[in-house]
Formats: C-alpha cells, sequence, structure tokens
C-alpha cells in the first residue's frame, strides 16, 4: 500500500503520513448511495426519501440544525441502524474508520493505543509473534516482508506525528491511556481513526476537543487525507478549509451541494429567497380560490365552479414558507457606566502555587477593545482571563481595576453552576426579582427559550442550551467587560452566527479565546499572542498565525530546521506549567473518584430495587404497601444517580478544561 506525503498547507514537522485507500475502492463509480431512503428514530422520522451519492475522495460536510439526523447518518453508514424503507449500498470490503466515543481507562501507553487504529499492522505483528513462538522461519520472513510493504516499521513514528499534531508532547506519548481526561481521551480516539488504513472516515465534531493549533493541523492532515470523509461540524472555518461538498439535511430530505460551506450558503440563501418568492405567490393564489369559493360556493349558477376550484386547492402542491434555521436573535444591552481604563495591569505575574506561568504583562483595556488571544496550547491564555476575570491573584505586579467595572465571565465551568431543578425563567428572576415576566420570556426567547421551554428544569438541557443560558445571563447583567474562553464549545453554526453579530454590536470591552477563526475574525480588532510567559501583540492577522504555528514546530520537532532558541526557558515553562496542573487538578481528581465510588453504590441499589420489582409477587395485593415503598425508593435512587451522574460529567468537563489550558 503506498502512501504520501502532506500537501501544502499542512504544518511543518507536525503532520503524520495520509495512507491512500484502496486502488479497487478509488476506482469505484460511489462510496456511498442512498436511494429512497427513509430512517425513524423512535416516532420521529429524519429523512424522507432520501437519495444522493457520495463518491470516492468526496470531502463532504454535514450541516443542518440540531436533532435532524446527522449522527444517525453516521449510525447508519456504520450499520448501527437499519433503514425503514429503501436501500443504502456500499462497495464490499468498505474500511470504515470514526472515532469512537468511549475510552476504557487502559494501562496501554499512548503511542501504542493510537497505533492500534491501523488494524491491518496490528493483525501483522500478531501473526509475526505466533509465527515466532512456533518457529516458523519462512511465515516470518513473508510477515516481515508485508511489514516493510506496508511501512509498518514507521508506524510508531507517525503515531508519535499524529500525537504531536494532536497537542501531545513527546513525554506524554509513553503515558497510560487511563492518565488522562475525557477531552484527552477523544484525541486519543481521534488519533487511532487517523491512523487507520480507511476508505472512509466519519468525523463527528472533531474540533469540540481540540485547541486553535490542533484544528489548524487537523485541517491540514484531512485536506492530505486521500479517501472519501463526512464531517459534522459547526466550524464554518474549518469546513471551508476541508469540504468539497456540503450535505444539509432540513425538512427531513438531504441536499447535496458543490463547494465548501460559504459557497453552500450563497447557493441556499438565493435558493430560500426564490422559495420565498414561490411561496408568497402561491399564498396569493390560494387566498384568490378560497375567496372565489366562499363567495360562490351557496349559489346554484356557481357551486359547480366553487368546487371545481376547491378540488384544485386541494390538489395543489403546498410550497412551505423558507425555513431560516436561525432561531436565536439577541443584543447586548449598553453598559450603564464606561469608565476609561477598565482594567490595568503593570508588571503583571501571575501562576499558580508561586510558579509563573505569565510576568511582566502590560495590558490596559478600555471601552470598545476587541482583543483576542493566540498562543500554543497550555501558554497561558486561560491563565490570563482568570486574572482578568478576579478568580486568581496576581503574584506580583499591579493590577488596578475601575470602580464601576462590572465583567461578564464565560467559561465552561460556568455551566456547571446552573441550578438543575431551577428553569431559565427562575434564574434570570433572581437577577432581576421586579421584573415582568413576559419580558424575561420575551428576552428568553431569543436565546431558543420559547414557551413551555422557559419554565422546565435546567437539569436535561444539552451542553449547548446550558451555554446558551449561561450567554444570556451573562448578558442580562450589563457588562462592561466581556471575558470569553472558547464561548462556542457545543454551540451550533446558527448560535454561533447570533452570539458572533451580538458581539459586533457590543459596546464594551471584549477578550476572547477560541478556536472558532470566524469567531475570532469578526469580532477581534486586536490579537495578542500569548507565549514563552509573555503577552505581546502578535505581528499579523489570524491568517499568518498557521505560519508562526509552523515556524515554532519545526523548530521543536527532532530533524527540523533547528532547534529550540532557548532550551532551559522551555524546561522551566514545562516545570511551571507541570507545577500548575498538579495543583488544578489534584482536588478535582479527589472530587472525580468520589462520585465514581458515589455513582457506583446507587447503581448496585438500583440494581437491587430493579431485581425486587421484577419479582411477580410484589404486584400481589398483599404487596400494595411494599410495592409502593419500594416505587418511591426506586424514584429516590433514580434521581440521586441522575444527580450524581451530571455532577461527574461536570467535574469531568472541569478536569478536561484545566488539563487542556494553562
Amino acid at each position: 500500500m503506498a502512501f504520501s506525503e502532506p500537501g501544502p498547507g499542512t504544518t511543518a514537522g507536525r503532520q503524520a503520513r495520509i495512507w491512500e485507500p484502496r486502488g479497487a475502492l478509488v476506482n469505484s463509480s460511489n462510496m456511498l448511495k442512498f436511494d429512497q431512503l427513509n430512517l425513524r428514530r423512535g416516532p420521529k422520522l429524519l429523512f424522507r426519501q432520501a437519495s444522493f451519492t457520495i463518491h470516492p475522495g468526496q470531502k463532504v460536510g454535514i450541516t443542518g440544525a440540531n436533532g435532524c439526523g446527522k449522527s444517525s447518518l453516521f449510525a447508519l453508514i456504520q450499520g448501527e441502524l437499519q433503514p425503514d424503507a429503501g436501500d443504502l449500498s456500499q462497495p464490499p470490503g468498505l474500511v470504515i474508520a470514526h472515532v469512537a466515543q468511549e475510552t476504557p481507562a487502559l494501562d496501554t501507553p499512548a503511542v501504542e493505543y493510537v497505533v492500534s487504529g491501523d488494524q491491518e499492522l496490528r493483525s501483522i505483528e500478531h501473526a509475526l509473534a505466533r509465527a515466532q513462538q512456533q518457529g516458523d522461519g519462512n511465515l516470518q520472513a513473508s510477515l516481515h516482508g508485508k511489514l516493510d510493504a506496508i511501512e509498518g516499521y514507521s508506524a510508531r513514528s507517525r503515531a508519535a506525528r499524529l500525537l504531536y499534531g494532536l497537542g501531545f508532547s513527546p513525554e506524554q506519548e509513553q503515558l497510560p491511556v487511563s492518565s488522562f481526561s475525557g477531552g484527552w481521551r477523544m484525541r486519543l480516539n481521534l488519533g487511532q481513526a487517523l491512523m487507520s488504513r480507511s476508505d472512509l472516515l466519519l468525523l463527528d465534531e472533531p474540533t469540540n476537543h481540540l485547541d486553535l493549533d490542533a484544528v489548524i493541523w487537523l485541517e491540514g492532515w484531512l485536506r492530505a487525507y486521500q479517501g472519501t470523509l463526512l464531517l459534522i461540524s459547526h466550524d464554518r472555518d474549518f469546513l471551508d478549509a476541508v469540504a468539497t461538498d456540503i450535505a444539509h439535511i432540513e425538512q427531513q430530505r438531504v441536499n447535496l451541494y458543490a463547494g465548501n460551506y460559504s459557497a453552500f450558503e450563497k447557493v441556499r440563501a438565493q435558493r430560500l429567497a426564490n422559495q420565498r418568492a414561490s411561496y408568497e405567490k402561491q399564498q396569493q393564489e390560494i387566498a384568490h380560490i378560497r375567496g372565489y369559493v366562499e363567495r360562490f360556493r351557496a349559489k346554484a349558477t356557481k357551486a359547480r365552479q366553487a368546487q371545481s376550484r376547491l378540488k384544485a386547492l386541494q390538489r395543489m402542491e403546498l410550497i412551505g414558507p423558507a425555513h431560516v434555521d436561525a432561531p436565536f436573535y439577541f443584543s447586548f444591552f449598553p453598559p450603564e457606566k464606561a469608565p476609561h481604563p477598565l482594567i490595568r495591569l503593570e508588571e503583571v505575574a501571575v501562576g499558580y502555587d508561586e510558579v509563573r506561568v505569565l510576568q511582566h504583562v502590560e495590558l490596559s483595556l478600555a471601552p470598545g477593545d476587541r482583543v483576542g488571544l493566540l498562543g500554543p496550547n497550555g501558554a497561558g491564555k486561560s491563565t490570563l482571563i482568570k486574572l482578568l476575570a478576579g478568580e486568581i491573584p496576581p503574584l506580583s505586579g499591579n493590577m488596578d481595576a475601575a470602580r464601576d467595572l462590572r465583567v461578564g465571565y464565560f467559561a465552561q465551568h460556568q455551566l456547571e453552576q446552573l441550578q438543575l431543578d431551577a428553569s431559565p425563567i427562575s434564574h434570570l428572576q433572581r437577577l432581576a426579582p421586579a421584573a415582568g415576566e413576559q419580558s424575561l420570556r420575551d428576552y428568553l426567547g431569543g436565546f431558543g427559550f420559547s414557551g413551555d421551554r422557559a419554565l422546565e428544569p435546567v437539569a436535561p438541557l444539552s451542553g449547548g442550551e446550558k451555554a446558551r443560558l449561561v450567554l444570556a445571563l451573562l448578558i442580562f447583567r450589563r457588562p462592561n467587560l466581556l471575558l470569553l474562553d472558547e464561548p462556542t464549545n457545543h454551540l451550533d453554526l446558527e448560535m454561533r452566527h447570533a452570539l458572533g453579530q451580538a458581539l459586533q454590536d457590543f459596546e464594551g470591552a471584549m477578550v476572547i479565546v477560541s478556536h472558532d477563526r470566524h469567531l475570532l475574525r469578526i469580532t477581534s480588532d486586536q490579537l495578542l499572542l500569548v507565549a514563552a510567559a509573555r503577552v505581546e501583540a502578535f505581528p499579523g492577522d489570524l491568517e499568518d498565525y498557521p505560519a508562526w504555528l509552523a515556524e515554532q514546530s519545526t523548530r521543536r520537532t527532532p530533524g527540523g530546521a533547528g532547534k529550540a532558541p532557548n532550551t532551559m526557558a522551555l524546561r522551566n515553562t514545562r516545570k511551571r506549567e507541570e507545577a500548575e496542573k498538579r495543583s488544578r487538578l489534584k482536588p478535582l481528581k479527589r472530587k472525580l473518584n468520589e462520585l465514581e465510588e458515589a455513582m457506583e453504590r446507587l447503581g448496585e441499589q438500583q440494581a437491587e430495587l430493579q431485581a425486587q420489582l421484577a419479582d411477580n409477587e410484589i404486584y400481589s395485593e398483599s404487596q400494595k404497601q411494599r410495592l409502593k415503598s419500594l416505587l418511591v425508593e426506586k424514584a429516590r435512587v433514580d434521581a440521586l444517580l441522575d444527580d450524581t451522574e451530571q455532577a461527574w460529567l461536570a467535574v469531568g468537563e472541569d478536569l478536561e478544561i484545566a488539563e487542556r489550558d494553562g
């Protein structure tokens, strides 16, 4: 099997070799063919008579509103779901790679876990081990030849480059999988999928757990990938860079558009405009026919014509109104006060446990400033945000905040400060007890919490819905300084669009960290680089950042253009980062273990109660009181287990963020 080197635009020194799919599949006319396919999940019809074809080598972005069936489409392709009608055909022997959602707590080193994605390699290695045990020299020679043919001897080097591209340090390659938190294990799963010799690669929101550096690296890798790619993503810049086609799911249909996401938006906007015009014209015709029928259906001389018009109305194929997928619209209230400057840092050092992550920081923020933070993973971007938010104090230097400073701070851990048993409107009422309920409901409607959704508990909301609510609460407080740390995680394209539009009109100051380059591009006027313990102006624009990353990567990669300019400084930086992580991770890991033990105990109680309720004797008249008690206890344990699982997920996400950011 041949391989190709990464194409132009990939990140030097970090790009792993990309394996080509097998020739038989490349020459096949169809990779996936959907023919009049219907698919349901429970009572909900996701696809109705879907007919489209994916050809070999296409890179197709899958878009559509939440719940439209994007992930179900992947499950269908993998054989986990079966169509209710119609057919899906695939070439025989198709090798499909996808990112596993579960990662067992293995003792396997990270690099070996990623290598396992190459199943052909593992198969040859296992056969070789058996041949060695049996002393079969001829078979060993044959298998060594196969290893050489598939470049098996360089597999671990390829896996190491994948890990490096995804943000792992060389020291982490040999750490056991069990030592990584949930988000980093998802990166390992992504690396394992990329290591696979796949004909078809399925990626569902691959950038959710990545920082900007890793997102840019993954773009280059996917552009060079020779197989067929189906990609679900809410990152429009990522889709623009990778996708050759867009499959948009709406109104139970799948429409295939040629070109990247920007091209799709233009074509769809024109189609929606045409559809709206046709719809309005048809509504006028319907109104005219109905008026005629109502006027003349009672007159004997006109009854036949009226009946004919009525039948024509019934036969008319109704054109649905153009559904624009963005139900969100909101704006920031103007700040009540705008002191100048809002906050000033002079010769500030900040870190954890006396270990300095950043030092000599000089920064002044005034109303209207819009600052985007760039920098490598772990360099201190989140640390700077926390300093500005007042969550951690400076270790030295002067930090002066205006008396009327009002900070709006968004970070992923803010989602877990929501009260799970309270409703969105009750959260708002705590902030504005005197406000009328209708005005609060109108406000929440702009964030997608309309009707009864404003009154329902927060607990069952998805991560994206919770993020929307936190944004709504943050905006309601009328901040004059916004601090946003990865605000688009879990947000879909429509909500990202609404957030970007609102931020452009915000009158206060803003500092943002985000792997969503489109959001950074439309909201930031100034870019600061956080690297090597310093905060400095970035000498370029956002389009120059990948080149800066490539230069830094080449310096640090063995065999690159040069060595790191200051080895001692790098070692000191690594020590600072490790000390910081230890101080933050220890209580989180302890809490995670406590919650896991509680979940195990509650799970055992739940199983015992289920076993008792499965006994037919419990439903006899004489056991009525005991049955009632068991049901009450079962409901209590179920609720406790749900709450504990929610808390476990929250702590796990906090742990992931703490391990990811500086």
